[in-house]
């Protein structure tokens, strides 16, 4: 579980299992990678913060609040006219990109392009969850997964109706220009995670 959307804080994460044999394996696996399991890579504030905001979690008027304003900026994307996954989840709205960019085919990146646009309007930064993310097949061509979106993810409660208000409208200034807008073409690929660390220059 990513700690920065539910559990409220600023970094990490946490790794849950019911199988004691898997949970000896990862155990040892930390160490190695992240350092003694009993603080597995995070500050002890972090930790500390992170079972704070795992308890407030589950407060009912912190999730009523929550989802109300993942609800709010859902419908007012919609108002716009931008095409978004429905029905609107709990910690983020999924925009369409092959909807919104229905002329940009899929191997030039319609998402990342997305992603990318909505970037340089408002500085607002989005997941691309699509065919970068899907990664390659064993034979070296790109996975083309039937969906092309971007996660507009809201990860701790710092942001207000306005911050919502400007993320919508920057969206909806990059709609209106949408025919506009050309593809992405990769010009550098890590071997792994390429979704995290991949370059695009536009075509």
């Amino acid at each position: 579980m990513s700690a920065k959307k539910d559990a409220l804080v600023n970094i990490g994460g946490f790794l849950a299992v019911n199988d004691w044999d898997v949970f000896e394996e990862a155990r040892n696996m930390v160490v190695v990678y992240e350092g003694l399991h009993t603080y597995g890579g995070l500050a002890g504030r972090d930790m500390e913060a992170m079972a704070i905001g795992i308890g407030e979690s589950v407060n009912d008027d912190h999730i009523k609040a929550r989802v109300g304003q993942v609800i709010y900026l859902g419908e007012k994307m919609m108002d716009y006219g931008i095409p978004i996954v429905t029905p609107i989840g709990g910690h983020g709205i999924f925009v369409d990109a092959k909807k919104f960019l229905p002329h940009i085919k899929q191997e030039q990146f319609p998402a990342q392009t997305l992603a990318a646009e909505v970037y340089l309007d408002a500085g607002v930064r989005t997941m691309e969850r699509g065919v970068v993310s899907a990664g390659r097949k064993a034979n070296g061509e790109n996975y083309f997964p039937k969906l092309e979106l971007v996660r507009f993810t809201i990860p701790r409660r710092v942001y207000t109706q306005a911050h919502m208000d400007v993320i919508a409208e920057s969206t909806a200034r990059v709609y209106e220009r949408r025919n506009t807008i050309k593809g992405m073409k990769m010009i550098y690929e890590p071997k792994y995670l390429r979704f995290f660390q991949a370059r695009f220059e536009k075509i």
